[in-house]
């Protein structure tokens, strides 16, 4: 696997540690990858400058907030020009219901995933928005039952080379 950015064992290190928890201090951090604090903050500044770290923020936990459904969305549009593909992902900005969205290759053209506070929701949103939008061929629709895992985006573990 070929890594595209320049990095070390240490910036490694922090990236697995903030992908566990955002919110530790810097000294915290540090201690945890082994140097001291002033090098640890400026290679986390230039992790971010250089766009490896895109942002922080908090998981919440959806259903003590009353949002108990989850759904995925299989997108397949009349028409895949570049201006229908464009458009059709712009509208998915639009749609608070819609929480993430891929362009994918194969039977579809959209993977959504779609959290809502209770089917009744997502059924309007299904039929009132997704299905009335232009150039919306199939809706395929898939309720989750439950999540089994739930890990950062990315493994970066014992699949990189050595460093």
């Amino acid at each position: 696997m070929a890594i595209r950015a320049e990095l070390d064992a240490i910036d490694l290190k922090i990236l697995r540690e903030l992908q566990d928890d955002g919110r530790m201090t810097n000294v915290e951090l540090s201690e945890r990858v082994g140097i001291s604090a002033p090098p640890c903050l400026r290679r986390l500044r230039k992790l971010e400058e250089a766009g490896i770290i895109e942002g922080y923020r908090a998981t919440l936990n959806a259903p003590s907030l009353g949002y108990d459904l989850v759904a995925f969305c299989m997108i397949g549009l009349t028409l895949q020009s570049e201006v229908n593909l464009r458009a059709f992902a712009e509208k998915t900005l639009q749609w608070p219901i819609v929480r993430q969205s891929w362009m994918v290759s194969g039977e579809s053209d959209f993977l959504l995933h779609c959290v809502a506070t209770d089917l009744a929701t997502f059924q309007d949103f299904v039929i009132d928005e997704l299905t009335a939008a232009d150039n919306v061929d199939t809706v395929r629709t898939m309720l989750t039952i439950r999540q089994v895992k739930n890990e950062g985006p990315i493994d970066l573990g014992g699949g990189l080379p050595n460093i």
